[in-house]
């Protein structure tokens, strides 16, 4: 018999992906991988996912009552493609490893935002340490191949130094 869940507990799982491993988080982030590496994803795309998650996975976590459930997952997928946000398909290796570390470890201030209560908590720490990924790639990306925001932002501070 198929246990009947409601569309939250679906989207937060991503279809369900959630429920098929003993590593849940490494399987999202995978097929978020998978979908960064088929077309970049726009922002404005990062930021609706993110909005219908931290619904989904405030609602999927009191359904399944618990706090954090390991099987809702959209948060690992929001947070990969902030990883990769604006980056060439070449860092995407490093994305994923940088992310799932960040995730796994949540250093300061990542930890701070899982306080926050049901979905935002939820979405929150994983929103963070992407956007911590994403610029610590953008820096390695400025630092080897002169490219990327970081990049230009560094270069429009030194020709205004320079007057």
């Amino acid at each position: 018999m198929t246990k009947s869940y409601p569309l939250s507990v679906w989207i937060a799982t991503v279809g369900g992906l959630g429920f098929f491993s003993f590593m849940p988080g490494t399987l999202g982030s995978a097929a978020a991988c998978v979908v960064s590496w088929s077309f970049p994803v726009p922002w404005w795309a990062i930021l609706a996912v993110a909005a219908v998650g931290v619904w989904a996975s405030g609602a999927a976590a009191r359904f399944l009552n618990k706090e954090d459930p390991g099987c809702v997952v959209i948060d690992e997928v929001v947070g990969m493609w902030l990883s990769v946000l604006f980056l060439p398909h070449s860092f995407l290796l490093g994305g994923f490893l940088l992310f799932r570390a960040l995730d796994i470890l949540k250093p300061f201030p990542i930890y701070l935002f899982e306080r926050l209560p049901g979905g935002w908590g939820i979405m929150a720490d994983d929103v963070v340490g992407g956007l911590m990924a994403n610029f610590l790639l953008q820096a390695l990306n400025a630092y080897l191949y002169n490219a990327g925001w970081v990049n230009d932002l560094l270069s429009a501070l030194v020709r205004t130094l320079k007057g």
